[in-house]
């Protein structure tokens, strides 16, 4: 159960609780640049409330939904120069949590200030998460949250499983669901004109016609 400032405010021990919480998040700070000496550029591992969280193998389902769907959207971007697309390995840093979405597009006004040696990245414009057993809790609940709370301003989670796709906008600071299904089509509210079948993110011989297309 979330509990707002207000009612904090209103508990007699608010500075009591706030002591608490500020020497437990200056603990969790420490974690974190611990995390940021360890961690390797062939790893998946995220940085999630002061916890180091490796991602095990991924299904080969779920390995394809990202690869089809990275395709589209990074033809679609490059060939109207529209920002960056990055996948798996861009560590999206926020201001408690440290995460590496399947995929994420920044657009330009961001990416143009990207470094070729950055490893580090701010929040996103769209992210994109695929489900697997053990990444389902923090994908719907606790990136759910903390996406929306930085202003990443779209969201996909996709059930690779189930081949459906769940697609969120950002409306006055959370998400509200736009569509989900498993067939027709599907068009980002942020890159509007980036409309796909939803069969292109689970089978190869529908994405190769809608490449054809967006090329």
């Amino acid at each position: 159960m979330s509990v707002s400032l207000n009612q904090i405010l209103e508990m007699p021990n608010a500075a009591l609780l706030a002591e608490r919480l500020k020497s437990a998040l200056e603990e969790e700070q420490q974690k974190r640049r611990h995390f940021y000496k360890i961690i390797k550029e062939d790893q998946k591992v995220e940085f999630i409330n002061g916890e180091i969280v490796f991602q095990s193998p991924a299904k080969l389902r779920h390995t394809i939904a990202i690869k089809l769907l990275l395709k589209l959207l990074d033809t679609f971007v490059i060939k109207h120069r529209l920002g960056f697309v990055g996948s798996e390995k861009m560590l999206i840093s926020l201001t408690r949590n440290d995460y590496e979405p399947d995929i994420c597009f920044f657009d330009k006004s961001k990416s143009e200030h990207f470094k070729s040696d950055q490893m580090q990245f701010p929040a996103p414009d769209i992210a994109v998460e695929v489900l697997s057993p053990s990444t389902e809790k923090y994908d719907r609940e606790t990136k759910f949250q903390d996406y929306a709370a930085h202003g990443i301003r779209e969201y996909w989670i996709i059930d690779a499983k189930h081949e459906t796709i769940e697609q969120y906008f950002l409306q006055n600071e959370d998400y509200e669901l736009i569509l989900k299904a498993k067939d027709g089509t599907i068009a980002s509210v942020v890159l509007p004109d980036f409309k796909i079948q939803i069969r292109a993110v689970f089978d190869e011989q529908v994405n190769l016609e809608e490449l054809k297309r967006l090329i």
